[in-house]
C-alpha cells in the first residue's frame, strides 16, 4: 500500500482542473482497500473514481482513495439472458464494448458515457430511452466505518432520475466494489424511440438494426456533439433535465410555442435543459478559458487553465439566468466539489 503526499488530481478529473490532494492511496484490491479504511476511516476520506461527474473547486484536505479494482466475469447465464459481474474500477464504456463483442444485449444505448463501473448505480447513468437500473441486478459496496461488503438489490438502491439511495440516505457511507448487471444473448429488445438514433440508422442505411448498429449510433450522436475530455476538458452533461408538471408546461409553451418536451406522466413533464441554456444564449459562450459548448449548451467546458471556482461561477449564472427567464430550476448533474 503506497500513499503520495500532495498529490496532483490534475490527471484524475475529466476537466482537468488542477488541484492537490493532501494524500493519495491508488486502491487496486478489496484487501488494500479494507486495510486503508480500517487505519484511516475516522479521517477525512474522498472516494475517487473515474473523475468524469465532478468539478473540483478547491485543494482536498483528506486522504484520496482512487478506486481501480479491475475484472468482468460471467456470474450466471441462461438460454436467453446473462448476468455479468464488472468491477468498480473498469471503465464503462470498454465494458459496453466487452458486452457488444459477445453479443450481449440491453447496453448499447448507453455507449460512450464517460466514467467508470463503480459510479454507474451512484448516478442511475442513462442515456436515450435506457437507465442503469433497466439492467441492474446488484451490486457490492463495502462499509467505510466497518469495512463490511455489503450486497445492495435493484430496490435497496432506490433508483431515480440520477438519483440512488448512495446520493441520499447513505451518501458518505459505502464504497461500490462491482456490480452486477443482466443482459440479453438473443431476442434483444432494441430502444430506438429517440428521434436522432432513428435519424442517425437511416443516415447509416439501417433498416433492421443489431445492438451493435445502436451502439454505433449512439456513438456517432455523441461524438458530434460532446467534447472529448482529452481534448477539451469537460464533464459531459452539467445538468440535469429538469422536470416541471403539466400546468406549469403549458404556461411555459404558452411563452415559447417551440419548447421541446418529453411527457413523463399526465402530471409531469421533462424539458431539456439544453434548450433552456441555447435560449438564454450561453451556447458557445467564452469566458476567458473556460465556457459552454458551441455544440451542446448542456456540457461546461475548460479551455486549458481554467479552475473550478470560475466554472462553478458560470455555472450559477446559468441557473440564475434560466430561473429569471422561464422561472425553470436546473439543477447540477456534476457533482460540485
Amino acid at each position: 500500500m503506497s500513499i503520495i503526499k500532495n498529490a496532483s488530481l490534475k490527471p484524475y478529473n475529466t476537466f482537468g482542473i488542477e488541484a492537490k490532494a493532501q494524500s493519495y492511496c491508488d486502491v487496486t484490491s478489496i484487501k488494500t482497500l479494507k486495510s486503508v479504511l480500517k487505519d484511516y476511516h475516522q479521517k477525512p476520506l474522498f472516494v475517487l473514481s473515474g473523475g468524469s461527474n465532478m468539478l473540483l473547486t478547491k485543494d482536498i484536505e483528506a486522504l484520496v482513495l482512487h478506486i481501480n479494482l479491475k475484472g468482468i466475469e460471467v456470474v450466471s447465464e441462461t438460454e436467453n439472458t446473462v448476468i455479468v459481474k464488472a468491477m468498480a474500477g473498469e471503465n464503462w464504456h470498454n465494458f459496453v464494448l466487452w458486452c457488444l463483442e459477445r453479443n450481449y444485449g440491453g447496453i448499447e444505448n448507453l455507449s460512450l458515457i464517460p466514467g467508470n463501473i463503480g459510479t454507474a448505480p451512484i448516478q442511475n447513468i442513462g442515456a436515450y430511452g435506457v437507465e442503469l437500473k433497466d439492467i441492474f441486478v446488484s451490486c457490492e459496496a463495502i462499509n467505510i466505518a466497518n469495512q463490511s461488503l455489503k450486497p445492495f438489490s435493484k430496490s435497496d438502491c432506490n433508483f431515480g432520475y440520477r438519483e440512488s439511495v448512495f446520493k441520499q440516505n447513505l451518501k458518505g457511507q459505502y464504497i461500490i466494489t462491482s456490480v452486477n448487471l443482466e443482459l440479453t444473448k438473443v431476442n434483444h429488445q432494441l430502444h430506438t424511440d429517440y428521434g436522432v438514433i432513428k435519424n442517425e440508422l437511416e443516415s447509416n442505411g439501417v433498416e433492421n438494426p443489431t445492438i451493435q448498429d445502436i451502439s454505433n449510433a449512439v456513438i456517432a450522436i455523441r461524438q458530434s456533439k460532446l467534447p472529448d475530455p482529452k481534448e477539451i476538458g469537460n464533464s459531459g452533461s452539467f445538468f440535469k433535465n429538469p422536470i416541471i408538471s403539466a400546468e406549469e408546461f403549458q404556461e411555459l409553451e404558452g411563452n415559447f410555442p417551440d419548447v421541446p418536451s418529453y411527457k413523463i406522466s399526465e402530471a409531469a413533464v421533462k424539458i431539456p435543459a439544453g434548450w433552456l441554456i441555447e435560449k438564454a444564449g450561453f451556447k458557445g459562450k467564452r469566458f476567458k478559458d473556460y465556457g459552454v459548448h458551441n455544440k451542446q449548451a448542456l456540457v461546461l467546458v475548460n479551455y486549458g487553465n481554467a479552475n473550478g471556482k470560475e466554472i462553478f461561477e458560470l455555472a450559477q449564472l446559468i441557473q440564475n439566468t434560466v430561473k429569471r427567464l422561464f422561472n425553470i430550476n436546473i439543477e447540477t448533474e456534476v457533482n460540485i466539489i
